[in-house]
C-alpha cells in the first residue's frame, strides 16, 4: 500500500517521502481515509506508531482542498498535554506542508514561556494551531483568537488531556467550540473511563485500534532488576557503565528525584541532566536538545517526557521509580524499541515496589523475569502474597505509586509516641 492510495495528493506523497515514510504504518493506512472522509475518529495505537502524520496528513490535505477551491475550511485545533509535544508535532506539520502549492500557517502556543510573540503569531488568524490547554485558555482571554470557527479538533495523547487535571480546562474549551466540527482523538491508549469522556464528544466515530503483532512486542526487553531502594543509583552507574547504552531515560516519580539523580550521577563524571515540569522552557529545551544531539548520556525524567516525545534510537529506558500505573508503564518504556529499533526497558524493582509491579505486569497480561545484579543483591524480601487492590498497595517512601499516604499529623503523632516509649 502506498501513501497516493489513500487519497493523498501528488505533493503530500512527497512531503512523506521526503521525510522517510516510504509506506504508510497501519495506523496511517487505517486512519488517512477516514479523516479523509470527514469523519470522527477514536484511534489507539502504540507510541511511535506514526500517529502524528495519521491525522497531521489528511488534516493539511483538507486545508489544500479548501485553499485550492477557495472555500473557507475553518480552523484546525490541535491540543496536546505538554509543551515538548506542542512543539514537535508543529515541526512535523510545518515540515509535511512546506512543498505544498498553498502556504499554510501553523501556530504553536504552550506556556512557561512569554505569551506576546504568540499572540502576534496569531494576527491575521492560523489554518493550524497547536497548542496546550491552559495557553489557549490564557491566549482566549487575551482576545487573541477564538474557537468559534474551529471544524476540525484534535486531541494528541487523548487519554492524557481526559485526565482530571486537565478536566476543568478541556470542559471550557469544549463549551467554545462548535457543535458540527470533525473530533480525532488519538493516544497510545484508552482505559475505560476516557472512552466514556471521549464518546461523549464524538459523533459515530470510527474506532481505529492498531494491535501490536508479536514481532513490534518483541522491539522492547523488559527487565525486571531486584535491588534495594537505597543501592538504586550505584547499580544505576552500574548499569551504565556495563551496558554500554549511548543514551538512557531514566524516570522517575517527583521533580526532587529528578534533580537528585541527575546530581549525583554528574558529579561521577556521567553526563547526566534533569527533566520535569517545574523547570523553565529554556532549560527543557536545553536539556531535551542536548540529549537528542547526543551531548548528554542520561536524561533523568518525570512523567512529562513519557507523554509523545519521539528521541531516534534510543536504546534504553529505566524505571528508577515505578509509574502510577500501567498505563504510564505503556508510556514510559514506548520511547524505545522505535522506528524499527530495538530497545531495553529496566525496571527496578524492591521489596516495597513488588506487588505494585506485579499489578502492572497483571494489566500489562505478561510476566517479567526478575533478575538479580551481583553486587546489589537486595536485603529486603518481597511479600508472596497475592496481588492486592490497587487501594491497599502500600507507599513507596520514594513516591510514585498510588495509596493512602500517611498525613504530617500522623508521623507528629508517631514521632511523639516514639519519644514516650523511650
Amino acid at each position: 500500500m502506498s501513501f497516493a492510495s489513500l487519497g493523498l495528493s501528488p505533493a503530500l506523497v512527497r512531503a512523506a517521502s521526503d521525510q522517510a515514510f516510504s509506506d504508510p504504518t497501519p495506523i496511517q493506512a487505517a486512519a488517512i481515509p477516514v479523516v479523509l472522509q470527514g469523519r470522527d475518529v477514536l484511534a489507539t495505537a502504540r507510541t511511535g506508531s506514526g500517529k502524528t502524520a495519521a491525522y497531521g496528513l489528511p488534516v493539511l490535505q483538507a486545508l489544500l482542498d479548501s485553499h485550492q477551491a477557495g472555500r473557507s475550511h475553518g480552523g484546525v485545533l490541535v491540543l496536546v498535554p505538554t509543551r515538548e509535544l506542542a512543539t514537535q508535532v508543529a515541526d512535523t506539520l510545518r515540515v509535511l506542508s512546506q512543498s505544498l502549492p498553498v502556504s499554510l500557517k501553523v501556530v504553536v502556543a504552550f506556556g512557561g514561556v512569554s505569551i506576546n510573540p504568540q499572540m502576534m503569531a496569531l494576527r491575521g488568524g492560523a489554518d493550524i494551531v497547536v497548542a496546550t490547554p491552559g495557553r489557549l485558555l490564557d491566549l482566549i482571554d487575551h482576545h487573541a483568537l477564538g474557537l468559534g470557527g474551529v471544524s476540525v479538533l484534535v486531541l494528541d495523547e487523548a487519554d492524557r488531556l481526559f485526565d482530571l487535571g486537565f478536566a476543568d480546562e478541556m470542559q471550557r474549551i469544549v463549551d467554545m467550540l462548535p457543535p458540527q466540527r470533525q473530533s480525532l482523538f488519538f493516544s497510545a491508549t484508552f482505559p475505560q473511563p476516557v472512552q466514556a469522556l471521549a464518546n461523549a464528544l464524538l459523533h459515530e466515530p470510527e474506532r481505529i485500534e492498531v494491535v501490536q503483532d508479536e514481532a513490534e512486542v518483541a522491539d522492547i526487553e523488559q527487565r525486571a532488576i531486584e535491588v534495594d531502594t537505597q543501592d538504586r543509583t550505584p547499580l544505576l552507574r552500574h548499569l551504565l557503565a556495563q551496558q554500554g547504552w549511548s543514551r538512557v531515560m531514566v524516570f522517575v516519580a517527583t521533580k526532587y528525584s529528578a534533580e537528585h539523580v541527575a546530581d549525583k550521577l554528574a558529579r561521577q563524571g556521567i553526563k547526566a541532566k534533569p527533566l520535569h515540569g517545574e523547570l523553565s522552557q529554556g532549560a527543557r529545551t536545553l536539556a531535551l536538545g542536548d540529549f537528542k544531539a547526543g551531548r548528554l548520556q542520561v536524561l533523568v525524567a518525570t512523567d512529562l517526557a513519557a507523554r509523545g516525545i519521539d528521541i531516534a534510537q534510543l536504546p534504553a529506558v529505566v524505571n528508577y521509580d515505578l509509574p502510577r500505573s500501567a498505563v504510564d508503564y505503556t508510556h514510559r518504556i514506548g520511547r524505545t524499541g522505535r522506528a524499527g529499533e530495538k530497545g531495553v526497558a529496566v525496571s527496578f524493582i524492591s521489596a516495597d515496589t513488588e506487588s505494585h509491579f506485579r499489578l502492572i505486569e497483571k494489566r500489562q497480561g505478561q510476566r517479567v523475569p526478575r533478575e538479580r545484579i551481583e553486587g546489589f543483591e537486595p536485603e529486603g524480601v518481597a511479600s508472596d502474597k497475592a496481588v492486592p487492590d490497587a487501594s491497599a498497595h502500600r507507599p513507596d517512601p520514594n513516591g510514585g505509586i498510588k495509596g493512602k499516604r500517611k498525613s504530617k499529623k500522623d508521623k507528629l503523632r508517631e514521632a511523639a509516641a516514639r519519644q514516650q516509649g523511650d
